[in-house]
Protein backbone atom coordinates (compact mmCIF):
# COMPACT_ATOMS: atom_id res chain seq x y z
CA UNK A 1 0.00 0.00 0.00
CA UNK A 2 0.90 3.73 -0.36
CA UNK A 3 3.31 5.05 2.16
CA UNK A 4 0.74 8.06 2.09
CA UNK A 5 -1.43 10.37 0.44
CA UNK A 6 -1.26 11.45 -2.88
CA UNK A 7 -2.95 14.33 -2.57
CA UNK A 8 -1.99 17.00 0.04
CA UNK A 9 -4.28 15.99 3.62
CA UNK A 10 -7.38 17.28 4.05
CA UNK A 11 -10.01 17.72 7.05
CA UNK A 12 -12.76 15.56 6.32
CA UNK A 13 -15.81 15.16 7.95
CA UNK A 14 -17.46 11.35 8.04
CA UNK A 15 -20.83 10.78 8.59
CA UNK A 16 -21.73 7.22 9.02
CA UNK A 17 -24.74 5.19 9.71
CA UNK A 18 -26.87 5.96 12.81
CA UNK A 19 -28.17 2.16 13.14
CA UNK A 20 -25.32 0.40 14.25
CA UNK A 21 -21.79 0.64 15.35
CA UNK A 22 -18.57 0.91 13.13
CA UNK A 23 -16.10 -1.47 14.57
CA UNK A 24 -16.20 -4.88 14.91
CA UNK A 25 -17.41 -7.50 15.06
CA UNK A 26 -19.45 -5.53 11.95
CA UNK A 27 -23.09 -5.64 11.71
CA UNK A 28 -22.93 -5.41 7.53
CA UNK A 29 -20.58 -4.37 4.69
CA UNK A 30 -21.54 -0.55 5.20
CA UNK A 31 -20.60 -0.29 8.77
CA UNK A 32 -16.74 -2.61 7.50
CA UNK A 33 -16.28 -0.30 4.43
CA UNK A 34 -17.17 3.05 6.75
CA UNK A 35 -14.51 1.31 9.20
CA UNK A 36 -11.31 0.95 6.89
CA UNK A 37 -12.43 3.83 5.14
CA UNK A 38 -11.20 6.19 8.03
CA UNK A 39 -8.74 4.32 9.02
CA UNK A 40 -7.00 4.07 5.51
CA UNK A 41 -7.57 8.00 5.21
CA UNK A 42 -6.29 8.27 8.66
CA UNK A 43 -3.22 6.81 8.21
CA UNK A 44 -2.43 8.63 4.85
CA UNK A 45 -2.12 11.76 7.02
CA UNK A 46 -5.42 12.99 6.49
CA UNK A 47 -7.74 14.45 9.68
CA UNK A 48 -10.36 12.38 10.27
CA UNK A 49 -13.78 13.41 12.02
CA UNK A 50 -16.07 10.40 12.48
CA UNK A 51 -19.98 10.86 13.60
CA UNK A 52 -21.21 7.57 14.33
CA UNK A 53 -23.55 5.16 16.26
CA UNK A 54 -22.68 4.49 20.14
CA UNK A 55 -20.34 1.85 20.34
CA UNK A 56 -18.31 2.23 17.61
CA UNK A 57 -14.61 1.96 18.01
CA UNK A 58 -12.55 4.28 19.98
CA UNK A 59 -9.51 4.38 18.27
CA UNK A 60 -11.13 6.33 15.13
CA UNK A 61 -11.84 9.16 17.62
CA UNK A 62 -15.43 8.84 17.03
CA UNK A 63 -17.95 11.59 18.01
CA UNK A 64 -21.31 9.58 18.98
CA UNK A 65 -24.44 10.48 17.50
CA UNK A 66 -27.16 11.27 20.00
CA UNK A 67 -29.12 8.18 19.47
CA UNK A 68 -29.38 4.82 21.79
CA UNK A 69 -27.94 2.08 20.72
CA UNK A 70 -30.38 -0.95 19.57
CA UNK A 71 -31.07 -4.48 21.62
CA UNK A 72 -29.18 -7.51 19.99
CA UNK A 73 -31.95 -10.02 18.81
CA UNK A 74 -34.73 -6.71 18.56
CA UNK A 75 -36.63 -8.21 15.74
CA UNK A 76 -35.84 -6.84 12.62
CA UNK A 77 -34.34 -3.78 13.32
CA UNK A 78 -31.86 -3.11 10.24
CA UNK A 79 -34.81 -1.78 8.00
CA UNK A 80 -38.32 -0.37 9.69
CA UNK A 81 -37.01 0.38 13.12
CA UNK A 82 -39.65 1.40 15.79
CA UNK A 83 -41.32 5.04 15.28
CA UNK A 84 -39.10 6.38 18.36
CA UNK A 85 -35.64 5.01 16.88
CA UNK A 86 -36.61 6.84 13.71
CA UNK A 87 -36.70 10.05 15.66
CA UNK A 88 -34.15 9.56 17.71
CA UNK A 89 -32.05 9.27 14.33
CA UNK A 90 -34.02 12.23 13.13
CA UNK A 91 -33.26 14.08 15.99
CA UNK A 92 -29.48 13.31 16.30
CA UNK A 93 -28.85 14.24 12.52
CA UNK A 94 -31.10 17.12 12.88
CA UNK A 95 -28.11 18.67 15.62
CA UNK A 96 -25.30 17.26 13.58
CA UNK A 97 -26.38 19.10 10.29
CA UNK A 98 -27.12 22.24 11.99
CA UNK A 99 -23.28 22.02 14.23
CA UNK A 100 -22.02 21.45 10.76
CA UNK A 101 -23.98 24.16 9.33
CA UNK A 102 -21.83 26.44 11.97
CA UNK A 103 -18.80 24.66 11.85
CA UNK A 104 -16.84 27.39 9.20
CA UNK A 105 -13.65 26.25 7.70
CA UNK A 106 -13.49 23.13 10.34
CA UNK A 107 -13.80 20.88 7.60
CA UNK A 108 -12.46 20.44 3.56
CA UNK A 109 -15.51 17.99 2.66
CA UNK A 110 -17.81 15.88 4.23
CA UNK A 111 -18.07 12.30 3.35
CA UNK A 112 -21.63 11.12 4.09
CA UNK A 113 -21.88 7.42 4.42
CA UNK A 114 -24.79 7.32 5.96
CA UNK A 115 -28.47 5.95 4.55
CA UNK A 116 -30.28 9.10 6.42
CA UNK A 117 -31.89 11.64 4.35
CA UNK A 118 -31.05 14.86 6.32
CA UNK A 119 -27.46 15.00 5.38
CA UNK A 120 -28.54 15.36 1.49
CA UNK A 121 -31.39 17.04 1.79
CA UNK A 122 -29.58 19.95 4.24
CA UNK A 123 -26.62 19.33 2.30
CA UNK A 124 -27.05 23.15 0.63
CA UNK A 125 -26.71 25.03 4.15
CA UNK A 126 -23.28 23.59 4.59
CA UNK A 127 -19.62 25.87 4.36
CA UNK A 128 -17.84 22.70 2.92
CA UNK A 129 -18.99 20.53 -0.02
CA UNK A 130 -20.41 17.08 0.40
CA UNK A 131 -19.95 13.75 -1.25
CA UNK A 132 -22.53 10.74 -0.57
CA UNK A 133 -21.84 7.05 -1.32
CA UNK A 134 -25.06 5.58 -2.37
CA UNK A 135 -25.08 1.82 -0.66
CA UNK A 136 -28.74 1.03 -1.44
CA UNK A 137 -31.06 1.20 -4.59
CA UNK A 138 -33.03 4.45 -4.22
CA UNK A 139 -35.27 4.50 -1.38
CA UNK A 140 -38.19 6.97 -1.43
CA UNK A 141 -36.84 8.64 1.41
CA UNK A 142 -33.45 9.60 0.08
CA UNK A 143 -34.99 10.01 -3.52
CA UNK A 144 -36.81 12.83 -1.85
CA UNK A 145 -33.68 14.24 -0.34
CA UNK A 146 -31.33 13.93 -3.32
CA UNK A 147 -34.32 16.17 -5.53
CA UNK A 148 -34.14 18.52 -2.40
CA UNK A 149 -30.66 18.96 -2.95
CA UNK A 150 -31.21 20.60 -5.75
CA UNK A 151 -27.30 19.51 -7.17
CA UNK A 152 -25.35 20.87 -4.39
CA UNK A 153 -24.24 16.90 -3.45
CA UNK A 154 -22.07 14.97 -5.45
CA UNK A 155 -22.70 11.37 -5.24
CA UNK A 156 -20.92 8.28 -5.80
CA UNK A 157 -22.35 4.61 -5.95
CA UNK A 158 -20.77 1.08 -4.88
CA UNK A 159 -21.28 -0.09 -8.40
CA UNK A 160 -22.33 0.22 -11.69
CA UNK A 161 -25.78 -1.55 -10.64
CA UNK A 162 -26.77 0.84 -8.14
CA UNK A 163 -25.19 4.35 -10.16
CA UNK A 164 -27.83 2.89 -12.93
CA UNK A 165 -30.44 2.38 -10.41
CA UNK A 166 -30.00 5.87 -9.69
CA UNK A 167 -29.10 7.21 -12.94
CA UNK A 168 -33.02 9.16 -13.53
CA UNK A 169 -32.45 11.00 -9.74
CA UNK A 170 -28.62 11.79 -10.00
CA UNK A 171 -25.71 11.43 -11.36
CA UNK A 172 -23.00 9.51 -9.54
CA UNK A 173 -19.52 7.95 -10.14
CA UNK A 174 -19.17 4.46 -9.43
CA UNK A 175 -16.47 3.50 -6.93
CA UNK A 176 -16.11 -0.37 -6.10
CA UNK A 177 -16.15 -0.94 -2.68
CA UNK A 178 -12.53 -2.01 -1.71
CA UNK A 179 -11.34 -4.88 1.07
CA UNK A 180 -8.35 -4.77 2.92
CA UNK A 181 -6.42 -7.69 1.31
CA UNK A 182 -3.91 -7.99 4.02
CA UNK A 183 -6.60 -8.90 6.66
CA UNK A 184 -8.24 -11.43 4.17
CA UNK A 185 -5.23 -13.53 3.10
CA UNK A 186 -5.22 -16.41 1.07
CA UNK A 187 -5.96 -19.83 2.72
CA UNK A 188 -6.14 -23.08 1.62
CA UNK A 189 -9.26 -23.74 1.43
CA UNK A 190 -11.58 -27.11 3.11
CA UNK A 191 -14.05 -29.21 2.19
CA UNK A 192 -16.57 -27.01 3.32
CA UNK A 193 -18.37 -23.77 2.12
CA UNK A 194 -19.14 -20.78 3.80
CA UNK A 195 -21.97 -18.48 3.60
CA UNK A 196 -21.39 -15.08 5.68
CA UNK A 197 -23.28 -12.09 6.00
CA UNK A 198 -26.64 -10.38 8.15
CA UNK A 199 -28.92 -13.26 8.95
CA UNK A 200 -31.79 -12.17 7.57
CA UNK A 201 -34.58 -12.67 5.24
CA UNK A 202 -33.16 -10.54 1.88
CA UNK A 203 -29.65 -12.35 2.44
CA UNK A 204 -31.54 -15.76 2.25
CA UNK A 205 -28.93 -18.11 3.94
CA UNK A 206 -31.93 -20.46 3.95
CA UNK A 207 -31.14 -21.03 -0.06
CA UNK A 208 -27.15 -21.89 0.54
CA UNK A 209 -28.21 -24.15 3.26
CA UNK A 210 -31.00 -26.09 0.65
CA UNK A 211 -28.38 -25.81 -2.23
CA UNK A 212 -25.20 -26.58 -0.29
CA UNK A 213 -26.95 -29.79 0.54
CA UNK A 214 -27.99 -30.66 -2.73
CA UNK A 215 -24.65 -30.47 -3.96
CA UNK A 216 -23.35 -32.71 -1.42
CA UNK A 217 -20.95 -29.80 0.22
CA UNK A 218 -21.27 -29.29 3.82
CA UNK A 219 -21.85 -25.92 4.98
CA UNK A 220 -21.18 -22.74 7.70
CA UNK A 221 -22.86 -19.79 8.25
CA UNK A 222 -21.42 -16.88 9.71
CA UNK A 223 -22.72 -13.36 10.74
CA UNK A 224 -25.14 -11.56 12.96
CA UNK A 225 -29.10 -12.72 13.46
CA UNK A 226 -31.10 -9.25 12.87
CA UNK A 227 -34.17 -11.09 12.09
CA UNK A 228 -34.86 -13.52 14.71
CA UNK A 229 -37.85 -14.75 13.51
CA UNK A 230 -36.70 -15.36 10.32
CA UNK A 231 -33.91 -17.34 12.10
CA UNK A 232 -35.78 -19.26 13.51
CA UNK A 233 -38.77 -20.18 11.05
CA UNK A 234 -36.50 -20.62 7.78
CA UNK A 235 -32.90 -21.34 9.06
CA UNK A 236 -32.64 -23.10 12.33
CA UNK A 237 -34.83 -25.86 11.47
CA UNK A 238 -31.84 -26.71 8.19
CA UNK A 239 -29.04 -26.70 10.93
CA UNK A 240 -27.50 -29.91 11.85
CA UNK A 241 -25.77 -32.66 10.36
CA UNK A 242 -23.79 -30.49 7.24
CA UNK A 243 -25.06 -27.23 8.19
CA UNK A 244 -23.91 -25.27 11.07
CA UNK A 245 -24.04 -21.82 11.88
CA UNK A 246 -20.49 -19.94 13.52
CA UNK A 247 -21.82 -17.04 15.08
CA UNK A 248 -21.17 -13.42 14.47
CA UNK A 249 -17.34 -13.94 14.00
CA UNK A 250 -14.56 -11.18 14.10
CA UNK A 251 -13.17 -9.93 11.38
CA UNK A 252 -9.96 -11.92 12.23
CA UNK A 253 -12.04 -15.27 12.70
CA UNK A 254 -14.10 -14.80 9.71
CA UNK A 255 -11.45 -14.93 7.45
CA UNK A 256 -9.96 -17.94 9.15
CA UNK A 257 -13.30 -19.29 8.62
CA UNK A 258 -13.55 -17.98 4.67
CA UNK A 259 -9.83 -18.84 3.84
CA UNK A 260 -10.63 -22.54 4.78
CA UNK A 261 -13.60 -23.20 2.54
CA UNK A 262 -13.82 -24.48 -0.72
CA UNK A 263 -16.30 -22.38 -1.63
CA UNK A 264 -18.48 -19.09 -0.84
CA UNK A 265 -22.26 -18.94 -1.47
CA UNK A 266 -24.04 -15.48 -1.64
CA UNK A 267 -27.76 -15.81 -2.18
CA UNK A 268 -29.10 -12.11 -2.27
CA UNK A 269 -33.01 -12.22 -1.77
CA UNK A 270 -32.86 -8.58 -3.45
CA UNK A 271 -31.02 -6.32 -5.70
CA UNK A 272 -27.65 -6.57 -3.67
CA UNK A 273 -25.72 -3.28 -4.24
CA UNK A 274 -22.68 -4.23 -4.26
CA UNK A 275 -21.33 -7.39 -2.49
CA UNK A 276 -19.04 -7.04 -0.04
CA UNK A 277 -18.95 -10.73 1.13
CA UNK A 278 -18.02 -11.81 -2.39
CA UNK A 279 -14.93 -9.75 -2.42
CA UNK A 280 -13.91 -10.91 0.94
CA UNK A 281 -13.90 -14.33 -0.33
CA UNK A 282 -12.11 -13.73 -3.46
CA UNK A 283 -9.03 -11.76 -1.34
CA UNK A 284 -9.00 -15.61 0.56
CA UNK A 285 -8.42 -17.33 -2.47
CA UNK A 286 -11.92 -18.85 -2.14
CA UNK A 287 -14.21 -18.63 -5.40
CA UNK A 288 -17.98 -17.96 -5.41
CA UNK A 289 -21.66 -18.74 -6.34
CA UNK A 290 -23.77 -16.21 -6.19
CA UNK A 291 -26.82 -15.29 -7.65
CA UNK A 292 -26.90 -12.95 -10.51
CA UNK A 293 -28.43 -10.22 -8.63
CA UNK A 294 -27.46 -6.53 -8.23
CA UNK A 295 -23.83 -5.33 -8.18
CA UNK A 296 -22.70 -8.93 -8.04
CA UNK A 297 -21.92 -9.82 -11.57
CA UNK A 298 -19.34 -6.85 -11.21
CA UNK A 299 -17.46 -8.26 -8.02
CA UNK A 300 -17.15 -11.45 -9.97
CA UNK A 301 -15.64 -12.99 -13.32
CA UNK A 302 -15.36 -16.32 -15.12
CA UNK A 303 -11.66 -16.96 -14.00
CA UNK A 304 -13.27 -16.22 -9.76
CA UNK A 305 -16.59 -17.42 -9.95
CA UNK A 306 -20.16 -18.94 -10.88
CA UNK A 307 -23.64 -17.06 -11.47
CA UNK A 308 -27.01 -18.97 -11.04
CA UNK A 309 -30.14 -17.19 -11.68
CA UNK A 310 -31.67 -15.52 -8.60
CA UNK A 311 -33.83 -18.08 -6.66
CA UNK A 312 -32.85 -21.46 -8.29
CA UNK A 313 -31.33 -23.19 -5.38
CA UNK A 314 -31.08 -26.34 -7.79
CA UNK A 315 -28.56 -23.90 -10.58
CA UNK A 316 -27.08 -22.41 -7.14
CA UNK A 317 -26.34 -26.08 -6.78
CA UNK A 318 -24.49 -26.90 -9.59
CA UNK A 319 -22.63 -23.21 -9.57
CA UNK A 320 -21.71 -24.13 -6.60
CA UNK A 321 -20.14 -27.40 -7.55
CA UNK A 322 -18.69 -25.86 -10.81
CA UNK A 323 -16.97 -22.83 -8.52
CA UNK A 324 -14.73 -25.66 -6.74
CA UNK A 325 -12.56 -25.98 -9.78
CA UNK A 326 -11.90 -22.85 -10.12
CA UNK A 327 -8.20 -21.74 -9.42
CA UNK A 328 -7.75 -20.20 -6.09
CA UNK A 329 -4.46 -17.76 -7.38
CA UNK A 330 -6.51 -16.34 -9.54
CA UNK A 331 -9.08 -14.98 -6.99
CA UNK A 332 -6.75 -13.59 -5.00
CA UNK A 333 -5.44 -11.83 -8.20
CA UNK A 334 -8.63 -10.51 -9.21
CA UNK A 335 -8.51 -9.28 -5.75
CA UNK A 336 -5.56 -7.25 -5.37
CA UNK A 337 -5.76 -6.08 -8.59
CA UNK A 338 -9.15 -5.07 -8.42
CA UNK A 339 -10.76 -5.18 -5.09
CA UNK A 340 -8.62 -3.73 -2.69
CA UNK A 341 -9.12 -0.83 -0.26
CA UNK A 342 -6.22 1.01 -1.50
CA UNK A 343 -7.61 1.25 -5.12
CA UNK A 344 -11.29 2.49 -3.21
CA UNK A 345 -9.78 5.14 -0.89
CA UNK A 346 -7.20 6.18 -4.00
CA UNK A 347 -10.85 7.07 -6.08
CA UNK A 348 -12.72 9.03 -3.19
CA UNK A 349 -9.42 10.99 -2.62
CA UNK A 350 -10.09 11.78 -6.18
CA UNK A 351 -13.06 12.86 -5.59
CA UNK A 352 -12.44 14.81 -2.61
CA UNK A 353 -10.30 16.86 -4.72
CA UNK A 354 -12.86 17.11 -7.22
CA UNK A 355 -14.86 18.87 -5.04
CA UNK A 356 -12.15 20.80 -3.30
CA UNK A 357 -10.39 22.52 -6.96
CA UNK A 358 -8.43 24.31 -4.42
CA UNK A 359 -6.84 21.18 -2.78
CA UNK A 360 -5.54 19.61 -5.67
CA UNK A 361 -2.03 17.78 -5.60
CA UNK A 362 0.60 19.59 -7.10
Amino acid sequence: MTASSAIDPLRICLVANSRFPIGEPFTGGLESMTWHLARELIRRGHEVAVFAAPGSDPTLGVVELAVDALPDHAGRHDHGAPPYVELAEHHAYLALMLELAAAGDRFDVLHNNSLHYLPVAMARSLPMPMLTTLHTPPLWWLESAVRLDGGTSTFAAVSRFTAASWASITPSTCVLNGIDVTAWPTGRGGGHAVWSGRLVAEKAPHDAVVAARLAGIPIVLAGPILDLDYFRSEVEPLLGGDAMYAGHLAQSELAALVGSSSVAAVTPAWDEPYGLVAAEALSCGTPVAAYARGGLPEVLTDDTGRLAPAGDVRLLAGAMRDALELDRGRCREHALAHLSLERMVDRYEQLYSEVRPGRLAA
